[in-house]
């Protein structure tokens, strides 16, 4: 039985760790082999680790003992982020992708990767922990963190292998994405963005000694994996080697595929996001495109951009069922398996990126860049005169129009004290349109019932100011300021509320 030692991490039936200082006052047992704790060990195989492996094992498959990092540390500026405790913060400030063993800025990072600095190993020390354990604490996090998600690498991303489904990683964890705005032109978030920032919206990297490094030949190497057929692919070097797309694999080293979006997640004006396509494997050996019909086989009622909308579905079920010709089949996205229903015969299921060269990368970037004249869905009371072909705009109101008169009421509902400079309108097309896709594809999943829209205020720093203009509210960057409404980002009904979070009075009404 697992009880907390109140002076350190936990007990199994004993103490997980060596005497803390204050060992004579604790009621529990510290005692790892005693007469209760020892048929448990055997009985579990366990007898033959030493208190120092038992420790780790129980640590690490039991997170609620290890101390806690602390997350506003890991966002915002200055020596201690965002936190507002400082020096007296009871969690640890240290990196998080240090611990995890994927941070991308290694000896350049602005946060701690030194689990010993004074004032980490402090705190670890008033939980009596010994400096052997406090070593071992990185090597844990990456142990706990693999647990959870069942992953053999903490860098590993939904679809980077044929066969396997992880899960990518919540709060504020760095994307093992490309930056779509970086690609077109530059990111207002700069070295701040959680995504990578690559040319092309793709990137094959091989892990060597913990750091990952850009591979030769990148762009036959994506052409060969973007082909179904191919379970590999050659890597120049010194020794000639393969990648192992089955395992992701080149040799005894990982390999990875950073990518772009996938473009069933975005508009259709979105450019270079990820086409998916999803292949099936006939008798005779061939892969087939999903809702393609051939001399042999009739095309399936489902497509590719279907079976990628409920591959990456939250809460979906892990199997979908479809129907080809008179068959009835089901596909299992954990197995990557499809199966006849009515004679069981299973055939092998892959999902492959389509391939685009680079040039073809440059000429979607112009093409993109033309898009200005076919806005849809822009408000009426928009200035058309003012539609930028990239970016926004910021149009100052009228303090006598109706659009200034609704939003200064709803800001001095809450602060009827506090004098308004001016109000500003954002006009970006892109995020326009990417807010009318998404409220429609909300309204579909609801059954044609209507979409609930609120007023909604954000605080935040005038250094963020351009960048939400330009690319949207990205809370990993711009920090968790406000009420939460909606995954990820946060936003009050109050301004009141907002105004804590802004600094030199920039106020963000979000509709």
């Amino acid at each position: 039985m697992l009880k907390r030692d109140r002076n350190g991490p936990a007990v199994l039936g004993g103490s997980s760790r060596p005497e803390p200082p204050s060992w004579k006052e604790c009621k529990f047992i510290h005692n790892l082999r005693s007469e209760h704790n020892l048929p448990v060990l055997k009985h579990h195989g366990l007898e033959c680790l030493n208190d120092d492996e038992l420790c780790q094992l129980l640590l690490q498959n039991d997170p609620s003992l290890l101390p806690e990092i602390c997350p506003h540390y890991n966002r915002g500026d200055g020596p201690h982020g965002s936190c507002n405790f400082k020096t007296i913060c009871i969690k640890l400030h240290i990196c998080q992708h240090y611990l995890l063993g994927d941070c991308r800025f290694g000896s350049n990072c602005k946060r701690l990767h030194d689990i010993f600095n004074p004032e980490c190993y402090e705190k670890l020390e008033k939980r009596g922990m010994s400096s052997d354990l406090i070593s071992r604490l990185p090597s844990i996090f990456r142990n706990v963190y693999d647990i959870k998600n069942g992953n053999s690498s903490p860098t590993k991303v939904k679809g980077d292998s044929l066969n396997e489904v992880s899960t990518i990683p919540n709060n504020n964890e760095k994307l093992e994405e490309i930056c779509l705005y970086h690609i077109r032109r530059s990111c207002s978030f700069l070295d701040k963005c959680i995504r990578e920032h690559f040319h092309l919206p793709y990137r094959w990297q091989i892990c060597d000694d913990a750091e990952w490094k850009d591979l030769k030949d990148m762009e036959k190497i994506e052409e060969a994996y973007c082909d179904p057929q191919n379970n590999s692919a050659h890597v120049r070097g010194s020794v000639s080697e393969f990648i192992n797309f089955q395992t992701m694999t080149c040799g005894s080293r990982k390999v990875r595929r950073l990518s772009t979006e996938s473009s069933v997640t975005k508009p259709p004006h979105y450019i270079l996001t990820t086409d998916w396509l999803w292949y099936w494997k006939d008798e005779y050996g061939l892969w087939l495109e999903y809702g393609k019909q051939d001399v042999d086989h009739a095309a399936a009622t489902v497509c590719s951009s279907d079976l990628e909308k409920a591959y990456l579905a939250k809460g979906s079920p892990t199997a979908l069922q479809f129907k080809a010709g008179k068959h009835e089949y089901e596909i299992n996205f954990k197995d990557m398996i499809q199966k006849n229903l009515r004679y069981k015969t299973e055939r092998e299921v892959c999902r492959r990126p389509k391939f685009i060269s680079p040039k073809e990368v440059e000429k979607k970037k112009i093409s993109g860049d033309q898009h200005s004249g076919e806005w849809k869905n822009i408000p009426d009371h928009w200035d058309k005169s003012v539609l930028p072909e990239v970016g926004y705009k910021r149009i100052k109101l009228l303090s006598s129009s109706e659009e200034y008169k609704k939003i200064q009421a709803d800001f001095q509902r809450t602060m009827p004290k506090t004098a308004i400079l001016c109000i500003q309108r954002i006009q970006n097309p892109s995020l326009w349109e990417m807010y009318q896709w998404q409220k429609e594809q909300m309204h579909k999943r609801n059954a044609g019932k209507a979409v609930a829209e609120k007023l909604l205020f954000h605080g935040t720093s005038k250094q963020y100011v351009d960048a939400i203009c330009q690319q949207n509210f990205d809370w990993r960057v711009c920090g968790l300021n406000g009420t939460v409404y909606g995954k990820g980002s946060y936003f009050a009904r109050d301004a009141s509320y907002s105004d804590n979070y802004s600094k030199r009075l920039y106020s963000f009404l979000y509709g």
